[in-house]
C-alpha cells in the first residue's frame, strides 16, 4: 500500500469513527434528519453510531478491511433516504438548501472511496 493510500485509509477510518461518536455527542442533529417512517429513531441512531465506529476501526486491519469497506457502502446506501429527507426539510424551511443538496452526490464519492478498499 502506498503512502497516499495509507493516508486515505486513515482519513476514512477517522471520518467514520468521528461520525459514529457524533451520534452520541449530538443525537438531536441526527434525530432531526431521521425520516418519520424510521421505527425507534433513538435506537437506530445508537445502532448507526456503533456501526460507524466499528466499521471505521475495521478499516484499519487488513483482515477486516474489505468487509468493513463493504459495510460502509451498505450503510451509505441505507442512510441515503435520510439525506434526501434532510434535503427536503431544508427546501421546506428555506435553510441549508445548498449544503444538503451538495451532500447528496457526495454519498456517491464516499461509496467510491470505500470501494477503493474492498
Amino acid at each position: 500500500m502506498t503512502s497516499i493510500q495509507m493516508i486515505s485509509l486513515a482519513l476514512m477510518a477517522g471520518f467514520y469513527v468521528f461520525a459514529g461518536i457524533s451520534h452520541f455527542r449530538n443525537p438531536k442533529f441526527f434525530l432531526k434528519i431521521t425520516p418519520k417512517w424510521v421505527p425507534a429513531p433513538e435506537k437506530v441512531n445508537i445502532i448507526v453510531g456503533v456501526v460507524e465506529i466499528v466499521l471505521g476501526l475495521g478499516l484499519l486491519y487488513p483482515l477486516s478491511r474489505s468487509v468493513a469497506a463493504w459495510g460502509i457502502i451498505a450503510l451509505l446506501v441505507a442512510v441515503f433516504p435520510a439525506n434526501i429527507y434532510h434535503f427536503q426539510k431544508a427546501l421546506t424551511k428555506g435553510k441549508m438548501v445548498i449544503p444538503t443538496l451538495i451532500r447528496l452526490p457526495i454519498q456517491g464519492l464516499l461509496i467510491w472511496w470505500a470501494y477503493s478498499f474492498t
